[in-house]
Protein backbone atom coordinates (compact mmCIF):
# COMPACT_ATOMS: atom_id res chain seq x y z
CA UNK A 1 0.00 0.00 0.00
CA UNK A 2 3.00 2.31 0.51
CA UNK A 3 3.45 1.98 -3.26
CA UNK A 4 0.31 4.11 -3.64
CA UNK A 5 2.13 7.02 -1.99
CA UNK A 6 5.07 6.57 -4.39
CA UNK A 7 2.69 6.57 -7.37
CA UNK A 8 0.90 9.70 -6.15
CA UNK A 9 4.24 11.42 -5.51
CA UNK A 10 5.32 10.62 -9.06
CA UNK A 11 2.04 11.93 -10.53
CA UNK A 12 2.31 15.18 -8.57
CA UNK A 13 5.92 15.67 -9.64
CA UNK A 14 5.13 14.90 -13.29
CA UNK A 15 2.13 17.23 -13.16
CA UNK A 16 4.38 20.09 -12.09
CA UNK A 17 6.81 19.26 -14.86
CA UNK A 18 4.04 19.14 -17.48
CA UNK A 19 2.70 22.49 -16.26
CA UNK A 20 6.14 23.98 -16.71
CA UNK A 21 6.75 22.47 -20.13
CA UNK A 22 3.28 23.34 -21.45
CA UNK A 23 2.87 26.94 -20.27
CA UNK A 24 6.30 27.74 -18.77
CA UNK A 25 4.77 27.93 -15.27
CA UNK A 26 7.62 28.04 -12.80
CA UNK A 27 5.00 28.01 -10.04
CA UNK A 28 3.73 24.61 -11.25
CA UNK A 29 7.25 23.21 -11.42
CA UNK A 30 8.15 24.47 -7.96
CA UNK A 31 4.96 23.23 -6.32
CA UNK A 32 5.26 19.88 -8.11
CA UNK A 33 8.81 19.42 -6.84
CA UNK A 34 7.95 20.50 -3.28
CA UNK A 35 4.72 18.48 -2.95
CA UNK A 36 6.02 15.49 -4.90
CA UNK A 37 9.18 15.54 -2.78
CA UNK A 38 7.17 15.75 0.44
CA UNK A 39 5.09 12.78 -0.69
CA UNK A 40 8.27 10.86 -1.54
CA UNK A 41 9.49 11.56 2.00
CA UNK A 42 6.15 10.27 3.33
CA UNK A 43 6.56 7.10 1.26
CA UNK A 44 10.14 6.64 2.45
CA UNK A 45 9.14 7.10 6.10
CA UNK A 46 6.19 4.78 5.50
CA UNK A 47 8.53 1.92 4.68
CA UNK A 48 9.76 1.92 8.28
CA UNK A 49 6.53 3.12 9.93
CA UNK A 50 3.47 2.87 7.65
CA UNK A 51 1.27 4.88 10.00
CA UNK A 52 3.63 7.87 9.83
CA UNK A 53 3.83 7.63 6.05
CA UNK A 54 0.08 7.45 5.56
CA UNK A 55 -0.54 10.24 8.08
CA UNK A 56 1.89 12.60 6.36
CA UNK A 57 0.59 11.67 2.90
CA UNK A 58 -3.00 12.31 4.06
CA UNK A 59 -2.04 15.79 5.29
CA UNK A 60 -0.32 16.64 1.99
CA UNK A 61 -3.20 15.26 -0.09
CA UNK A 62 -5.67 17.31 1.96
CA UNK A 63 -3.63 20.47 1.34
CA UNK A 64 -3.65 19.69 -2.38
CA UNK A 65 -7.44 19.25 -2.33
CA UNK A 66 -7.73 22.80 -0.99
CA UNK A 67 -5.19 24.27 -3.41
CA UNK A 68 -6.65 22.65 -6.51
CA UNK A 69 -10.22 23.17 -5.33
CA UNK A 70 -9.62 26.92 -5.11
CA UNK A 71 -7.97 26.90 -8.55
CA UNK A 72 -10.89 24.97 -10.04
CA UNK A 73 -13.37 27.39 -8.53
CA UNK A 74 -11.49 30.33 -10.08
CA UNK A 75 -10.99 28.83 -13.55
CA UNK A 76 -14.02 26.51 -13.83
CA UNK A 77 -11.77 24.24 -15.93
CA UNK A 78 -11.70 20.56 -15.10
CA UNK A 79 -8.17 20.13 -16.43
CA UNK A 80 -5.91 20.28 -14.59
CA UNK A 81 -7.32 21.76 -11.37
CA UNK A 82 -10.60 19.83 -11.13
CA UNK A 83 -8.95 16.54 -12.00
CA UNK A 84 -6.15 17.05 -9.48
CA UNK A 85 -8.62 18.05 -6.76
CA UNK A 86 -10.57 14.82 -7.36
CA UNK A 87 -7.39 12.73 -7.52
CA UNK A 88 -6.19 14.29 -4.27
CA UNK A 89 -9.57 13.61 -2.64
CA UNK A 90 -9.36 9.95 -3.62
CA UNK A 91 -5.79 9.71 -2.35
CA UNK A 92 -6.65 11.44 0.93
CA UNK A 93 -9.49 8.97 1.52
CA UNK A 94 -7.19 6.02 0.78
CA UNK A 95 -4.42 7.35 3.03
CA UNK A 96 -6.77 8.16 5.92
CA UNK A 97 -8.38 4.73 5.63
CA UNK A 98 -4.95 3.05 5.72
CA UNK A 99 -3.90 5.21 8.68
CA UNK A 100 -7.03 4.25 10.66
CA UNK A 101 -6.66 0.54 9.85
CA UNK A 102 -3.10 0.60 11.21
CA UNK A 103 -4.24 2.05 14.55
Amino acid sequence: MIALIWIYATLVLLGGLVGYLKVKSLKSLTSGIICGGALAIAAYLGQADPRTGFGLAAIIATMLILIFGVRFRKTQKFMPAGFLAMLSLGMAIAFITAYIRLA
